[in-house]
């Protein structure tokens, strides 16, 4: 009995995700940690009670809501947003991800190891989790300049991670023979490829405001924001290209040319947070933690490498911009989260660098494990610290 299978563990994924969720309060701890910790101790490799080919029944949910949540981070972007900002946000992305790369591929370089290899696991150190973020910042119900800023830069981020990684990759393959791009194609084209992901974004942003036009019922209009941002994230991955691009992107349009976006983000707040749970219930039971014990000097190296480049280049980037103190001290710990994106990539260096796939598998989904336990924790103490977070 399949259906009966899979509709007893859906709701038992969300409500043990509920129940660790709010056992973690006790501690002072984001919902978010207990849903990865709910995920992490009943999945296949701690108690099992959800088997493997259940977490990978439920893969779609990772789609759907991570769909969500860049689409929501877009809305954020009205123009009024950028004028109150300005450039900040786009040097402080910048420069947190070009460093936290670059800090990765100088170290592993340094101590001995294969220069391709080291240039395409670092280019993944540049990526962090909205999906942890925007979870944090709706829980805690943050305000602030820190929050707008860390939101902004979150969006920002995954592009950049995006350019870099297939620039990398690109120059690994020509290192190792197996390149037959130009070094302008190496660069042009992975910036080819997240312009399509934007105008992709940008019709579907238009779609949903030509179509809302015409359905004016709350209930209606629900239905078409959620079947818009599925079609605009099925299309960007039947193309090979960035769902989460393509979604904010969506989001960012649509909020730009109607004034109604505000109201929508509220429909969709009132019917994702189901998803949201399953998302990091699932993403926790997919972690494996006896990869701790495998991922040795390479390992260490990206892990601390990683959060020294996002916290020093953070801090450089608002510090050049004449960002206020708190910018400059809070946006920085706030990225460390990590999971979706790097998730994704692992998934395309396999088929790009299949020489370096299981070493660079095995280094990402520990630091992964690792970052999205500790990493939300991290998040809200700093916008705490912020006063930007309310507890409850």
């Amino acid at each position: 009995m399949p259906q009966f299978t899979h509709l007893l563990y859906i709701g038992s994924i969300l409500l043990f995700g509920l129940l660790f969720g709010r056992f973690v309060k006790i501690f002072k701890f984001p919902n978010v940690t207990g849903y990865l910790l709910a995920g992490l101790l009943l999945g296949p490799h701690i108690l099992g009670f959800f088997s493997l080919k259940i977490i990978r029944d439920c893969s779609i949910v990772s789609e759907m809501a991570l769909a969500f949540i860049a689409f929501i981070i877009g809305c954020e972007f009205k123009r009024s947003f950028f004028r109150r900002l300005g450039m900040t946000p786009v040097v402080i992305a910048f420069f947190e991800a070009f460093l936290a790369v670059a800090i990765v591929d100088i170290v592993l370089i340094a101590t001995g190891h294969d220069v391709a290899f080291s240039i395409v696991l670092g280019s993944i150190a540049a990526a962090t989790a909205p999906a942890a973020t925007v979870m944090i910042i709706k829980q805690y119900r943050a305000k602030g300049q820190v929050t707008d800023m860390l939101m902004s830069v979150v969006a920002l981020d995954d592009s950049v991670a995006l350019m870099a990684f297939a620039i990398s990759v690109s120059i690994a393959k020509r290192m190792n023979g197996n390149g037959d791009l130009s070094v302008a194609q190496t660069i042009v084209t992975p910036m080819l490829e997240i312009a399509y992901t934007l105008i992709i974004g940008a019709i579907f942003g238009t779609l949903m405001y030509l179509l809302m036009k015409s359905f004016k019922k709350q209930n209606n209009q629900l239905i078409i924001t959620v079947s818009i941002i599925f079609i605009c994230s099925a299309l960007s991955l039947f193309l090979e290209l960035s769902s989460l691009l393509s979604c904010m992107m969506c989001g960012m349009f649509f909020c730009n040319i109607s004034s109604e976006s505000d109201e929508i983000v509220s429909l969709l707040d009132t019917c994702t947070p189901p998803i949201y749970v399953m998302f990091f219930v699932v993403s926790g039971a997919q972690l494996n933690i006896e990869l701790v014990l495998k991922i040795g000097s390479v390992g260490f190296i990206y892990v601390i490498g990683r959060v020294v480049g996002k916290l020093l280049g953070a801090r450089i980037g608002a510090e050049i911009m004449g960002a206020n103190k708190k910018i400059c001290r809070y946006v920085g710990p706030a990225l460390i989260p990590q999971a979706g994106v790097a998730i994704g990539l692992i998934v395309a260096a396999e088929t790009a660098v299949p020489e370096y796939a299981e070493q660079i598998r095995t280094v990402v989904l520990c630091a992964t494990m690792l970052y999205e336990i500790v990493g939300p924790i991290i998040a809200k103490s700093a916008l705490k610290r912020a006063g930007e977070i309310r507890e409850g």
